[in-house]
């Protein structure tokens, strides 16, 4: 038996990067030889046995032939004949396709330390083209890796795109693809993910109404680059640099989805786009089955990120249906992400980056005043059901009027 450290941490020790998480590959062992360690066993479709002390997860080494379309469709060997260059052989980039021996020996068969000088994403073998997951694997590591000057192979974009045309994404599941695409537009270059997706056209296939607001113009008064698809990678970079959370990343994938919707007679105005849209971010929610609490923002950022935006100029009326109409009163923290999407949004425009978005601020006073009303005990005296919620709206609103002088004085 051999127990080799593989895949990404190998990878990260190499380039100098911290290492967040250890797998092993365990070679001339069978279950009953790890179960008698006291590992335990957790693997559904192949043996993985978790670490009796470190709990770190060990597989042993197997190997894979497709027999069938989609990423499920193989049958495995994990016999003891299986080789460590073997096991390697079947991993999705070269990169990933090293392993250390107990004695501090690489393995590196198919050279992956080579890519990694040479910042290449490459595919390990043919084989590539049995795993569609493996497409949206590709588009991660881009996201991840693109701040470091990595580029994918001419070859493997070619082999991506055969596997398009062949019909091979259609196979994905949803579950798989939200995994790989929550996990990519978490990594520091977001637009790269959806750059790659779009190049090898897999992103007409996993996200068509996203892949469809490319080539949208929109007015150049407001929105220098023009392109709409355009527009969603930039608001995804100004996300990236103030390291937005997840959940407000797709709500700007989300966003603006109701501008590829426009009658092209109306182009380049999008009047309406906020409402064209919601029915296309419950689509896409739907389809990739996000958690509720995602598609809840990126819902309200389709509906209500130009009023943000117009928010120097809002009455206080307006700013407390806008509240009363989010939720707000009730759910503050997610306004607060609400908020940050739409400052991402306005920065997210060619030249805007840098630039104030004072609109903010002044929602976000309006908001926190407003949310700091209350009513103490005689001021509900002789009042009941709605005529407290009445008392308590017309409260708010005088609140939200004083920060407005507030804020002008």
């Amino acid at each position: 038996m051999e127990i080799c450290l593989v895949g990404g941490a190998v990878r990260d020790e190499l380039l100098g990067r911290p290492v967040k998480e250890r797998d092993w590959v365990v070679v001339g062992a069978t279950p009953e030889d790890l179960e008698a360690r006291g590992f335990r066993a957790v693997g559904r479709d192949f043996p993985v046995f978790l670490h009796p002390e470190t709990n770190e997860e060990h597989a042993l080494a197997r190997l894979e032939r497709k027999v069938a379309p989609g990423y499920r469709g193989f049958t495995t060997d994990f016999a003891p004949r299986v080789t460590l260059e073997q096991d390697l052989a079947r991993r999705d980039l070269t990169i990933n396709a090293m392993a250390r021996r107990a004695d501090g020996t690489l393995v590196d068969p198919y050279g992956g330390r080579a890519d990694l000088a040479a910042r290449v994403l490459r595919h390990v073998s043919p084989a590539f083209v049995e795993d569609p997951v493996r497409i949206l694997r590709v588009a991660r590591f881009a996201a991840r890796f693109a701040p470091l000057g990595f580029r994918i192979a001419p070859e493997t974009l070619a082999l991506m795109r055969s596997m398009v045309d062949a019909g091979e994404v259609d196979a994905l599941v949803a579950e798989r693809v939200w995994r790989e695409l929550e996990r990519a537009l978490d990594e520091p270059a977001p637009r790269a993910a959806l750059e790659t997706l779009r190049a090898c056209d897999a992103l007409r296939v996993v996200l068509p109404e996203v892949d469809a607001l490319f080539g949208v113009p929109q007015r150049a008064e407001w929105h220098p680059e023009i392109d709409t698809g355009e527009h969603l990678l930039l608001t995804l970079d100004v996300a990236a640099t103030r390291a937005a959370p997840g959940i407000v990343r797709y709500a700007l994938l989300a966003h603006d989805l109701g501008k590829a919707l426009t009658p092209r007679d109306e182009w380049p105005r999008h009047h309406g786009h906020e409402t064209r849209g919601l029915a296309a971010i419950e689509s896409l929610s739907d389809r990739l089955r996000v958690p509720q609490e995602h598609r809840e923002l990126a819902l309200l950022a389709g509906r209500f990120h130009t009023h943000v935006h117009r928010g120097l100029e809002l009455r206080a009326s307006t700013l407390l249906e806008f509240f009363e109409a989010a939720d707000a009163f009730r759910r503050p923290a997610r306004f607060d992400a609400l908020l940050e999407t739409c400052e991402c949004d306005a920065r997210g425009r060619l030249g805007f980056a840098t630039r104030p978005y004072p609109q903010r601020a002044r929602v976000a006073a309006a908001h926190t005043a407003a949310l700091g009303v209350t009513l103490d005990a005689a001021e509900r005296t002789g009042l009941a059901g709605p005529a407290i919620g009445a008392k308590l709206r017309l409260k708010r609103l005088a609140a939200i009027e004083a920060a407005a002088r507030g804020a002008a004085s």
